[in-house]
C-alpha cells in the first residue's frame, strides 16, 4: 500500500470528490434550493458564526448523526469547514456510508467570511449550560441551535396546581428561560396529593412563592415571572403579551374561554388540558392552524353539571400525565418539531391504560375563530359560565 503524506491525501481526496465554491453555494442559498447544509467545524469555531441555515456537527461526530439529520442517501448535501480539508475529507467518508450527492465547499468558512458574504451569529451555550443540559445537546432534532430556543423562549403556565405542577417542574428542568406563573390560590395539604411541585411545609403559603422556589432549586438559569393574581379580562392581554406559549392548567369553565379567547386575540399557542378521576385529554389551540376551544365547545354546560376536582376527586398521579404531555407539546413548539396535537384532541384512559386520539376540524362557524366572527373583544365570562359574582 502507497504511503502518503496528510497533503498529497488531501489532494488526492479533493480530487475524486465534487466540490462547489463559495459563490455556487451563495447562488445556491439565494435560489432556495433544496440540499442540506452542513457546518463540520469545532464548536469555539461554529460559536464565531456560521453560513445561513447549516446545521452544525462537528467532524468528529458527522458519520454517527448524518443518519439522523438526512436519512435519503440520495439527497444533496454540501458540507462546509473552516478551510476546505476537513469538509473534503468528510465528504469522501459519507461517500463511504453510500451518500451519493455530497459536496465540500471549497474555499470554507474563512473563505465565505473574507468575501464579506453574510455570517449567521447566534447565542451559544456557556460551559455550564452545555453540561447541564447534555442529553438535548446529542438529540439530533434539538442540539445546541434547538437548546437555545428553548433557553430564549417565554412561556406562561396558568395555574400552579395538579397540571401546572409537572408542566412547570419539566419545562424548567429543559431550561425554558423565562416561566411565568399566574395563580392567586395558597397550598392546601389537600393539594399535595396529585400538587408535587409544593411540599408539606409549604401549607399555607401562596402557590406562585412555593412553585418559584422549587423551580430555583431545580434550576436557577430560569427566570420565574410570579402572577399572584386571578386572570380577568382586564388584565389577561397585558400578562400574556410578553410570553410566546400559554400553557392551560386551568381547572374551571371561565378561565378556559377566557384564556383561548385571549391567546386566539393575541395570536398565541394554547397548550391545554384537563381531567377527571381517571380521565384526561389533551389538545394545542393554535390560531390560524387549527381550532380553538370554542370549536370544540361553543357554550359551556350548565354551572354543576361537570363535577371540579374538589368534588368528584381525581386519582393523584393522573395531573402528572397530562402535564407532562402538556409539556412536552409547549417544547415541540418551541423547538419546530415532530407532530402537534394541533387540530387533534389526545384522551387517556388511566383504568383501561389506553390513549386515543381525535381529529377535531376547525368549526368555520366558530363565534370567535370562523369564518365570520362575532366576539371581538373579551366578555364577562362568569356572566357566560352562568356564575354569579357572589357564587363563583
Amino acid at each position: 500500500m502507497a504511503r502518503l503524506t496528510s497533503q498529497e491525501l488531501l489532494a488526492k481526496t479533493r480530487s475524486e470528490i465534487k466540490e462547489i465554491s463559495m459563490g455556487e453555494l451563495k447562488n445556491k442559498l439565494a435560489n432556495g434550493d433544496d440540499f442540506v447544509l452542513v457546518d463540520t467545524r469545532e464548536q469555539d469555531e461554529y460559536a464565531q458564526g456560521f453560513i445561513g441555515e447549516a446545521t452544525h456537527i462537528p467532524r468528529g461526530f458527522l458519520e454517527l448523526r448524518i443518519e439522523a439529520l438526512e436519512p435519503d442517501r440520495d439527497k444533496e448535501i454540501v458540507l462546509y469547514c473552516a478551510g476546505g480539508n476537513r469538509s473534503a475529507l468528510a465528504a469522501k467518508s459519507l461517500e463511504a456510508m453510500g451518500y451519493t450527492d455530497v459536496i465540500s465547499m471549497a474555499e470554507g468558512f474563512n473563505g465565505w467570511r473574507d468575501a464579506g458574504f453574510e455570517v449567521a451569529q447566534e447565542r451559544t451555550l456557556n460551559t455550564e449550560e452545555r453540561e447541564r443540559y447534555s442529553r438535548h445537546l446529542i438529540v439530533p432534532e434539538i442540539g445546541e441551535r434547538g437548546q437555545v430556543k428553548i433557553i430564549e423562549s417565554k412561556v406562561l403556565l396558568v395555574g400552579t396546581g395538579g397540571l401546572g405542577s409537572p408542566s412547570a417542574f419539566y419545562l424548567a428542568a429543559a431550561g425554558v428561560g423565562t416561566l411565568g406563573l399566574v395563580d392567586f390560590d395558597t397550598v392546601d395539604v389537600t393539594n399535595l396529593q396529585r400538587q408535587i411541585i409544593h411540599g408539606t411545609s409549604d401549607v399555607g403559603r401562596p402557590k406562585v412563592v412555593s412553585a418559584t422556589e422549587t423551580i430555583n432549586d431545580l434550576n436557577p438559569g430560569v427566570k420565574v415571572v410570579q402572577h399572584e393574581e386571578r386572570l380577568v379580562s382586564d388584565n389577561i392581554m397585558d400578562i400574556i403579551k410578553d410570553y410566546d406559549i400559554v400553557v392551560d392548567g386551568c381547572d374551571n369553565f371561565e378561565t378556559r374561554y377566557l384564556v383561548n379567547d385571549a391567546c386566539v386575540m393575541a395570536g398565541k399557542p394554547n397548550v391545554h388540558g384537563s381531567i377527571y378521576q381517571f380521565d384526561g385529554y389533551a389538545t394545542v389551540f393554535h390560531p390560524g392552524e387549527g381550532p380553538c376551544y370554542r370549536c370544540l365547545y361553543a357554550e359551556p354546560p350548565p354551572p354543576g353539571a361537570v363535577p371540579s376536582c374538589d368534588e368528584a376527586g381525581v386519582l393523584g398521579v393522573l395531573p402528572g400525565t397530562i402535564g407532562l404531555i402538556q409539556a412536552t407539546e409547549t417544547l415541540k413548539l418551541i423547538l419546530g418539531v415532530g407532530d402537534t396535537l394541533v387540530g387533534r384532541v389526545l384522551m387517556y384512559d388511566a383504568l383501561d391504560m389506553t390513549f386515543q386520539t381525535f381529529n377535531v376540524p376547525k368549526d368555520p362557524s366558530c363565534p370567535l375563530c370562523g369564518e365570520n366572527p362575532t366576539i371581538h373583544e373579551l366578555i364577562d365570562y362568569q356572566a357566560f359560565c352562568g356564575i354569579t359574582a357572589a357564587g363563583g
